[in-house]
């Protein structure tokens, strides 16, 4: 059987974009998928050509890759079907425009944007031009994901009236990043929220919202505690959800941080990071919150289901590494961003415009909700970046 083949174009050559791009490298049969297939053809730097044939070289591009040292000159390479963009936040809406003006898919990096109008831009060009858009929320597409929306939906824990979800990091920023650096600078769309609180976020509308059969939107009420140059360093949100049939309001606490850990021990001994809560019981979610390995699903029967979901690879003797942050996981084990990527090969395969787990309308409503918690707390980005005129230079 012929495989659908996927030839993707890398815009940005950071440490995220090496991730996904290594990703691609193991055949995905390894992970029970046979049918299709992805390969890196194109890589770009805004610094220059060279580093983009070094990043292609360290990802296992194919042979023939081509380097550019220009983001315009990628989307207008034909051999490119879509284009994941790993800038940083604040250059996504640019980023993303020049893509779909020139007809390419795109996979762009979460957040999706700085502001929720800008997606509205996005969401309305892609579909002007009939292209495949979807935010890379990785953590979605992990089959530990999809396990913990069926329990709920099945019923198995009753109507679910709470999501508690924290993706916090002791990470003590004065130490950590000078001033210039993506996750503080106000520049590049720094702090807690769009970076950590996004995956706090996701936990609470996958299990509050997308398993709703006609969700609605939350209202919303948070606090933030600032870091010395504006951007937030702590953040809790209380999203209420409307009643629904089954059950009367929902309330999903969202918690992100640089100061504090959900994990202190890197063992698991402080619990799990999300605890999803029904009638019934409730589902455990260990941290990390972007990357799971573990659940544990506890019924008021005393049932208690306790799983592990190891990440699939290509194994030991491959000689292959995958990781994020300066660490890599274990020889031949996946970083966990092939999910996302498959779920775009299928959809092209398929003709969808976007996401089955996310759709466009949902990232927009969450975009939403980082607006108003920054609203209510008097956090804003340089307009430079906050605007919807394109092409900006930034």
């Amino acid at each position: 059987m012929s495989k659908f083949t996927v030839k993707w174009g890398i815009l940005a050559t950071g440490g995220i974009a090496e991730t996904f791009a290594r990703d691609l490298w193991p055949n995905p049969e390894c992970r029970g998928v046979k049918d299709i297939e992805h390969k890196v053809v194109a890589a770009a730097s805004s610094s220059s050509a060279k580093r983009a044939q070094d990043f292609l070289k360290e990802v296992r591009g194919v042979e023939d890759a081509k380097a550019y040292g220009s983001y315009e000159e990628l989307v207008k390479d034909p051999n490119v079907d879509i284009i994941y963009i790993a800038t940083p936040h604040s250059h996504h809406y640019q980023n993303a425009m020049l893509c779909l003006e020139a007809g390419k898919n795109v996979l762009c990096e979460k957040a999706f944007t700085t502001n929720a109008p800008q997606l509205e831009a996005l969401i309305k060009k892609a579909k002007d031009k009939n292209v495949f858009l979807m935010e890379a929320v990785w953590t979605r597409y992990f089959p530990l994901s999809i396990y913990v929306r069926d329990i709920i939906t099945s019923g198995k824990i009753g109507p679910v009236s709470r999501t508690y979800a924290d993706l916090s990091m002791t990470m003590l920023p004065e130490k950590t990043f000078d001033d210039g650096h993506r996750m503080v600078n106000p520049d590049l769309a720094g702090g807690a929220l769009l970076d950590l609180g996004i995956y706090a976020l996701t936990w609470v509308f996958q299990t509050l919202y997308t398993t709703q059969k006609d969700p609605k939107p939350p209202t919303v009420l948070s606090t933030m505690r600032k870091y010395k140059l504006g951007t937030d360093e702590q953040t809790s949100m209380l999203l209420t959800f409307p009643p629904t049939d089954a059950r009367g309001e929902a309330h999903g606490i969202a918690t992100t941080g640089m100061r504090t850990s959900a994990d202190p021990d890197s063992k698991g001994s402080a619990g799990p990071a999300i605890r999803i809560q029904g009638e019934l019981g409730e589902v455990q979610v260990y941290h990390p919150a972007f990357r799971p390995t573990r659940t544990k699903l506890v019924l008021g029967d005393g049932t208690v289901e306790d799983k592990e979901w190891p990440q699939p690879g290509p194994g030991e003797g491959s000689g292959w590494k995958n990781g994020f942050g300066g660490s890599f996981q274990p020889e031949g084990e996946g970083q966990g961003m092939f999910w996302e990527a498959d779920e775009c090969a299928y959809a092209l395969k398929e003709g969808r415009k976007e996401g089955q787990y996310e759709s466009l309308a949902e990232s927009l409503v969450i975009m939403k909700v980082m607006d108003e918690v920054r609203e209510q707390n008097g956090m804003k980005y340089p307009e430079k970046i906050e605007t919807l005129e394109y092409p900006v230079k930034l």
